[in-house]
């Protein structure tokens, strides 16, 4: 559906690089809405889904904890989840930030177990683990191994019903230092402040809704011990609580054990709950900020019915046919038909008392944002005036079945059955409640859809426009200050076992056959990527692979999507550093058309000159944005800096390219790159869900067979070894008005392919892989300076880079780096690697076995790491034996012979006037200056 967010007020930190840095695609062909007969067509392709349900069970403890428990026994793994009726609408003005702050220190240990509150469950192999907070609601949750159950209940029962002991000042000081500058981070961002702007202006004075769940900094710093306690004694009661235990557990177990734990914990106060105050606005608003971004930005939002409410479903429907997917409305207007706008998408936002609708556009440089705003108008009243299409309802509405079905395989995380079970009854009362709104949507007609619309999205709209700040530069100083002027002029379930083959025409075939879901995951994987961008322009890799789905030879863009849209399928094109790929996730009743669609957009693309010029604007604008985010600033320019000229990898790491390569990429380069790489002996097909190898090769043989090799060699990569430098040295990017630094320092280590890879992770996570890691235990939970500091390994076939990454407060900026440098030097020096360390880091891989491949995804993104990176198929049958003999006197040499901290490179960006002279005090290397170019600035620093 149309982006319906859920989206937590805390989410771990992922620095990810894409091929497309538009995340969307473009389309071809005339822009019209199908006639009956064109539905007709499309729809017999697909079949007619079952019903969606969850098998569950309900009971509540005489202190009012409602339990909701599901059996589902395909892995030992168990997924807890225990929320909490509370959320930021809570909360009174003057006093914002309570909910979340809260969440935070419900992390950070109770009476019975006053320690850090992942340490227990790394050790056990928890995945999926985390807390989030938003308006109407806080939750925990984590998958376990089912033997670790029992410790799961102990710890969820014990911040529940034994925390305030622990609550001191010294811990709300030390959290509150940490929301602090995760709101900071997020304010950081382009375009961060927006949201706050939103609910403000478009909830009523004194509305639940009117303020962010992060809350303001000036409330946090109110915020008293007194208050804190009370806000607990309130809210967190087991009356207040549900409680879902979803996978390898039946009810009998679940009633003794829940009993056990929580059955003590008091009920708390009886609570006033308001059911909804929607308050619909009827005049139409607006207000202007600037933000260092690279493209203006428009969002357009009305308020809509809360959950539960009548007219709910319709929206949703009606959202999604505006704004999700380019074959939307404002899609095909805006960026397809008119080019003047590089993105738009509408977002649904779901609450208990109100509901949100929000129109999001980004306006093509050079376009103002009148003429975008004018186009969304005009599509919306056509909409209003017209309705819904009955082929737009079939689209949307098996888009949005697709994805909650594949969302039932998993029993936890994020979006699995137990946070399905668990919203339905907290929101719904009616576990099922969610699925049941769904099958409901699937029932709507055009005239209900148009008709809600009508109510909710004619009138009351708020508009925010967002610029990118003006461009001022100061003249040198004339004026002589001696003396006055004269008068006159002045931003473990076992791995599946692997079936291999390999087609005539020279393709591998590797597939892991799970038959959980009536799903098959397919990724061919092509041993190419942005390194094979070397010797040609850069970003022709992620260009050409992003241009597979703009038409083939057969189909436009607009209906190869509507074909996927029908077909409950998704087509994925990608590359990475070593390698591109496409995907097809697919429906095992509606496999055959699939793979025919997936077969037609590999072996037959159009690379039409309209469409390659249609997405070179929108392309570029996202390379400007790059260059706007300080995370993707350093990730373009720390490479070169590391593999020097001539390497394949000595390119920006979100390959992208530049504005001027991807000015001057032609059709031909399309061509060649495709005909050079993308060939069935440089492929590897990776197969894993539903189907068998017989069926399988028959399929491929039958959509595949023209596919032949080339008579050419395969190509190659340079990926020759580098030297590290022999001093490390630092650059820094200038961002003025930045709220934070982001440190960046890299060095080259050793290939994934190496043997011994599982103990170079060990090193890494132990000085900063994980949350309790060195580096993050001391600038975030000590010094408070980061809301999160880690190292990771970026993975590649050649050296890998080591990253060491801080986003940091501007004032603690060389003090933060400093300690960065304490922290290595310490590493491979007086402070190495512990027993309990690795030890830790060993119990949560091995314990973790059991519920890493529940999912036929996560099962497909093993396999083709092993593929990637050349492991033997049977890699993960002697993973734990391979952890459990990992040496501790290994670890230590080889962190000594890996981390070398006065060869490091640093790259900094931040405020250059706030953070310099600091940084030139610590005397770690020569200091440079770059433009977001990567370009040295000569007598910059």
């Amino acid at each position: 559906m149309a982006n319906r967010l859920w989206l937590p007020a805390t989410l771990a930190l992922a620095i990810a690089a894409c091929g497309d840095p538009n995340n969307n695609g473009n389309e071809s062909g005339k822009i019209s809405t199908p006639d009956k007969g064109a539905a007709e067509v499309l729809q017999s392709t697909a079949a007619t889904p079952q019903a969606l349900s969850i098998d569950y069970e309900k009971f509540t403890l005489p202190n009012g904890l409602r339990v909701i428990v599901h059996e589902d026994r395909k892995a030992p793994i168990v997924s807890v989840g225990v929320w909490y009726h509370v959320g930021s609408k809570d909360e009174k003005p003057g006093r914002t930030g309570f909910a979340h702050l809260f969440e935070h220190l419900m992390f950070n240990g109770s009476e019975n177990y006053d320690d850090e509150y992942f340490k227990p469950f790394e050790q056990a192999g928890a995945t999926g683990m985390n807390g989030t907070t938003w308006l109407d609601r806080t939750n925990y949750f984590e998958t376990v191994p089912s033997n670790a159950l029992d410790m799961a209940l102990w710890m969820e029962s014990d911040r529940m019903g034994h925390l305030l002991g622990v609550i001191t000042q010294e811990k709300l000081d030390e959290q509150r230092g940490v929301v602090q500058n995760e709101k900071r981070q997020g304010e950081n961002q382009p375009y961060g402040k927006v949201m706050g702007k939103m609910q403000q202006a478009i909830f009523p004075a004194g509305h639940p809704y009117s303020w962010e769940t992060i809350g303001s900094m000036e409330d946090l710093n109110a915020a008293s011990l007194e208050d804190v306690h009370e806000w607990f004694k309130t809210y967190y009661g087991a009356a207040n609580t549900v409680l879902v235990l979803a996978g390898d557990i039946d009810v009998a177990t679940a009633k003794e054990k829940v009993s056990k734990y929580f059955g003590d914990i008091p009920a708390g106060p009886p609570l006033a709950k308001k059911d909804s105050w929607i308050a619909k606005r009827d005049q139409s608003t607006r207000e202007s900020m600037f933000d260092r971004v690279a493209q203006s930005r428009i969002y357009k939002a009305w308020n809509t019915p809360n959950i539960g409410h009548a007219d709910a479903g319709a929206i949703d429907l009606a959202a999604s046919i505006l704004g999700d997917g380019k074959n939307s409305r404002l899609y095909k207007r805006l960026v397809y038909q008119d080019q003047i706008a590089t993105s738009v998408y509408v977002s649904e936002y779901e609450f208990e008392l109100a509901s949100m609708i929000q129109v999001v556009a980004d306006a093509k440089p050079g376009v103002d944002l009148a003429t975008v705003e004018a186009a969304i108008d005009e599509e919306l009243q056509k909409f209003l005036a017209e309705g819904p299409s009955s082929e737009e309802l079939a689209r949307v509405n098996m888009t949005d079945y697709a994805a909650t079905a594949r969302a039932l395989e998993q029993v936890g995380g994020w979006s699995g059955k137990g946070v399905i079970l668990a919203r339905g009854e907290l929101y719904l009362d009616n576990p099922n409640g969610y699925l049941e709104a769904m099958a409901h949507r699937q029932q709507l007609t055009q005239a209900q859809v148009q008709s809600a619309a009508q109510r909710w999205l004619s009138s009351g709209d708020h508009v925010i426009e967002v610029h990118p700040f003006p461009e001022y530069k100061t003249a040198a100083s004339g004026a002589d200050r001696s003396k006055l002027p004269a008068l006159g002029d002045f931003p473990s379930v076992p791995f599946p076992d692997i079936q291999t083959a390999e087609m005539p025409n020279g393709l591998k075939i590797v597939l892991a056959e799970r038959h959980s879901v009536p799903v098959v995951n397919m990724e061919l994987q092509f041993d190419a990527g942005y390194a094979a961008d070397q010797g040609a322009r850069l970003g022709t890799s992620s260009y050409t692979m992003s241009m597979l789905k703009e038409g083939t030879k057969h189909l436009s863009a607009l209906e190869i999507s509507a074909r996927e849209e029908i077909l409950g399928a998704t087509i994925g094109t990608s590359a990475d550093l070593d390698t591109s790929s496409v995907s097809l996730n697919a429906l095992t009743s509606n496999l055959d058309a699939s793979i025919e669609l997936f077969a037609d957009v590999l072996l037959n693309p159009a690379f039409a000159d309209e469409e390659i010029e249609r997405k070179r604007s929108r392309w570029i604008a996202g390379i400007q944005q790059e260059k706007t985010k300080p995370v993707q600033m350093a990730l373009r320019n720390l490479p070169p800096l590391l593999y020097g000229e001539g390497h394949a990898y000595s390119i920006p790491f979100t390959g992208s390219g530049t504005e001027e390569s991807i000015a001057t990429l032609t059709r031909g380069d399309l061509m060649n790159y495709h005909q050079t790489w993308l060939r069935p002996d440089n492929a590897t097909l990776i197969v894993a869900g539903d189907i068998t190898m017989p069926q399988l090769q028959e399929k491929l043989q039958q959509h595949f067979a023209d596919w032949t090799a080339p008579q050419s060699a395969k190509p190659m990569k340079n990926l020759a070894q580098v030297a590290l430098p022999e001093k490390a040295s630092v650059y820094l990017i200038d961002k003025p008005g930045s709220e934070q630094s982001i440190i960046i320092g890299g060095l080259l280590a050793p290939s994934e392919k190496i043997p011994e890879r599982e103990t170079l992770h060990m090193m890494n996570d132990i000085l900063g892989g994980t949350f309790t890691a060195r580096i993050n235990m001391n600038l975030r939970e000590d010094k408070h300076w980061a809301y999160g500091a880690y190292s990771f390994l970026t993975g590649a076939k050649g050296q890998q880079p080591l990253l060491v990454y801080a986003p940091v407060q501007t004032d603690k900026t060389s003090e933060s780096l400093a300690e960065l440098q304490k922290e290595l030097r310490a590493y491979i020096g007086s402070n190495p690697a512990k027993a309990d360390e690795l030890q830790k880091l060993k119990d949560k891989r091995i314990n973790e076995l059991p519920g890493r491949f529940e999912t036929i995804n996560a099962v497909a993104g093993a396999l083709s790491s092993l593929v990637t990176y050349e492991r033997p198929l049977d890699y993960m049958d002697s993973y734990a034996e391979q952890v459990r003999g990992i040496d501790l006197e290994r670890v230590r040499k080889l962190a000594k012979q890996t981390i070398k901290p006065e060869q490091f490179v640093w790259v900094i960006v931040g405020d250059k006037e706030k953070i310099a002279e600091k940084i030139a005090q610590l005397e770690i290397g020569t200091i440079s200056e770059l433009n977001v170019d990567g370009h040295p600035i000569a007598g910059g620093s």
